[in-house]
C-alpha cells in the first residue's frame, strides 16, 4: 500500500483503534504527527503518547498513542477527520477558522507559528492549513 497521505493514515489508525477499543495504537512518527499527538493530548482526546526510538524491527521512530475512553468504554474521540489533503489543500485566515461541533470539537491548524488548535490560532490572529477536525 503506498502512503500518499501519512496524516490521513495517522488519523485513521487513531479512529480505528478507538472504535476497536484498543488501548494503544502504534504509528510511524514524524514531526507533524508528534504535534498532532501533542494537541490531542492537550485537548483531552487521548491519555498520552510516547515516542519509541528506531530499532532493528522498525527503522524509524514510532508514536505509541494511548487512547482514552469515558465510562462504559466509549471512545472520547467521536470523530476525527482529515480536512486538508494532498491535492486539495485547505487554507484559512484567522477570521475563517472553522468552529467544530459548535465549538465543542477542535480544529487542528498548521500555521507559520507551528501546529495549534483553531482556538489558539484565532487568539494569535494567524491562519494556516486546516489539517484535521476532532470531536
Amino acid at each position: 500500500m503506498s502512503m500518499t497521505d501519512p496524516i490521513a493514515d495517522f488519523l485513521t489508525r487513531v479512529r480505528n483503534g478507538a472504535r476497536a477499543s484498543h488501548d494503544v495504537v502504534v504509528i510511524p512518527s514524524s514531526r507533524l504527527k508528534r504535534e498532532l499527538a501533542r494537541i490531542l493530548k492537550e485537548q483531552g482526546y487521548i491519555d498520552g503518547y510516547d515516542i519509541a526510538p528506531a530499532n532493528a524491527d522498525h527503522p524509524g521512530e514510532q508514536i505509541h498513542v494511548k487512547l482514552k475512553y469515558s465510562g462504559n468504554r466509549r471512545p472520547v474521540i467521536q470523530g476525527i477527520q482529515r480536512v486538508s489533503r494532498p491535492g486539495q489543500r485547505t487554507y484559512v485566515d484567522h477570521a475563517h477558522i472553522p468552529k467544530i461541533q459548535g465549538g465543542l470539537g477542535t480544529a487542528i491548524i498548521s500555521t507559520s507559528q507551528g501546529v495549534m488548535t483553531g482556538h489558539e490560532a484565532r487568539r494569535a490572529g494567524v491562519g494556516g492549513e486546516v489539517v484535521a477536525k476532532v470531536w
